[in-house]
């Protein structure tokens, strides 16, 4: 039996930001709908990263 592939980590990476970050942008803005943090780039940002570094420690 073949070990199951890791895949290429530039596409781990890549798909891991584009979904962080359009989480992100959606935690925020619902955030900010209920007018408890501004709808701003650094905060999406922030969080994108955050949910980025979260996702790198839990899959490791």
């Amino acid at each position: 039996m073949e070990p199951a592939s890791q895949g290429d980590p530039r596409v781990l990476f890549a798909m891991n930001l584009v979904l962080s970050t359009a989480f992100a942008s959606v935690v925020v803005w619902g955030l900010s709908y209920i007018d408890v943090v501004p709808f701003t780039v650094v905060n999406v940002a922030s969080f994108a990263l955050v949910l980025m570094a979260v996702t790198y420690v839990v899959t490791r």
